[in-house]
């Protein structure tokens, strides 16, 4: 394990350091948002307005990688990155930061390609899952850290502003000195959403639903505490717990599915996550202990859908097509990520903040019922042409650079 990871430990302590910087700024804002009276879908927006500009970094990054080079780019990204923030605090209004919040969307889409571009290089098969399931643990433990530091300041201060300027700007350092090669210019993948759609329907939907829901509740869970009567700290710790909790349970529902068919474990976890949102939807008033199991409970079975989402697509994915496939899919996502929130936010303004765990009920209900009716329309994969779940979980980490284009062949249902 120390082998493997010794050639990738300036970029372990590189994305260490953007993701304590990156989190703390997520939950920073909407809290800063509420504070400072944004209207409701004016902070959903904020949390759309990230996802529109990831989503142009995947398509934008690949072509400033080729100009200047990894570590280049890498290093003027973080400054761009280190600057909006700050910028954040100068300029307190609702359309300022929806540009804001596109531009860091768009310069982690960049820096996150550029990170697993370099750990995929310089890994091997045999290395290849330990390096990225270390990756996906920094990126989940450090997030929690980050988010729990938010309560060890006034949200409405410059100094949490300040600190995460300076965490990811201390992220250029171990890149920009590491004697290690940078590695080749990154390659453009193909991408055609409606083919993944007719080789895999529930991989796509699910895709889409998980990106509605977690991007609406990664936006938007902060104002609900705040109605609900939390202070800055209970928040803190509300945002942090579901992933920890998704963490743990994520691995054993992945075990699961690599032993059943996978749309079975799906329908129980997106069912699960529904009666989470019920529960959380009825908690008006309600004590905070059952908020935060009712949000445990929603981090547990919503976060790990995506997973299982594109596990079930690389099972139908041609050979050689599995980044093609995880790309496309996280295209998905993010279009997901960008109209959740904005769907979720008009609904809180009419319905109250229980609204928000109304909308994930629906989605969530809506692709448990989809995918039940794909089982009866389609027998699932043998168990020889289906991959291992921590293959999927390793190829969904990574961010890769899209070309859109159409369809060549129509695929059979």
């Amino acid at each position: 394990m120390i082998r493997a990871l010794t050639p990738v430990a300036p970029l372990l302590l590189g994305i260490t350091l953007l993701m304590f910087g990156s989190s703390l700024q997520g939950l920073l804002l909407p809290l800063r948002a509420q504070i400072e009276n944004f209207g409701q879908p004016e902070i959903g927006l904020l949390g759309s307005a990230y996802f529109v500009g990831f989503t142009l970094g995947c398509f934008r990054g690949p072509r400033i990688v080729q100009n200047v080079g990894h570590i280049r780019a890498f290093a003027a990204i973080v400054a761009l990155a280190s600057c909006v923030i700050l910028a954040h605090s100068l300029f307190v209004l609702p359309a300022i930061w929806w540009l804001l919040r596109g531009a860091t969307g768009f310069c982690f889409a960049i820096l996150f390609m550029i990170i697993e571009s370099w750990l995929n290089e310089k890994s091997d098969n045999s290395s290849r899952g330990a390096v990225f399931s270390t990756y996906a643990m920094i990126v989940n433990g450090v997030g929690t850290l980050g988010q729990l530091t938010v309560a060890t300041s006034d949200p409405q201060s410059f100094e949490m502003f300040a600190v995460g300027s300076i965490l990811i700007s201390l992220a250029a350092v171990p890149v920009a000195l590491s004697r290690r090669e940078a590695p080749a210019p990154i390659a453009e993948v193909r991408i055609r959403p409606m083919r993944i759609f007719r080789f895999s329907p529930v991989g796509f939907i699910g895709c889409l639903v998980t990106g509605l829901t977690n991007g609406a509740f990664g936006a938007l869970l902060a104002v609900y505490a705040l109605r609900m009567g939390f202070d800055t700290l209970d928040i803190a710790l509300l945002a942090a717990s579901p992933a920890l909790a998704a963490a743990i349970v994520q691995w054993p529902l992945g075990w699961l599915s690599d032993k059943i068919d996978r749309r079975i474990v799906l329908i129980g976890a997106a069912a699960a996550a529904c009666l989470a949102g019920l529960f959380l939807s009825f908690q008006g008033g309600g004590s905070p202990t059952a908020v935060f199991i009712g949000v445990i409970a929603f981090g547990c079975f919503s976060f790990p859908l995506y997973a299982l989402a594109v596990a079930h697509a690389n099972d139908f994915a041609a050979p050689g097509e599995m980044v093609e496939t995880a790309s496309g899919l996280l295209l998905i996502w993010s279009l997901g990520g960008v109209a959740g929130p904005i769907i979720a936010s008009v609904a809180m303004s009419q319905g109250g903040a229980s609204a928000l765990f109304v909308f994930t009920a629906v989605a969530h209900a809506g692709l448990a019922g989809y995918t039940g009716w794909r089982i009866t329309r389609r027998a699932a994969p043998a168990a020889e042409d289906r991959g291992r779940f921590t293959e999927a979980m390793v190829v969904s980490q990574t961010v890769g650079p899209v070309e859109l284009t159409e369809p060549e062949e129509a695929l059979e249902d």
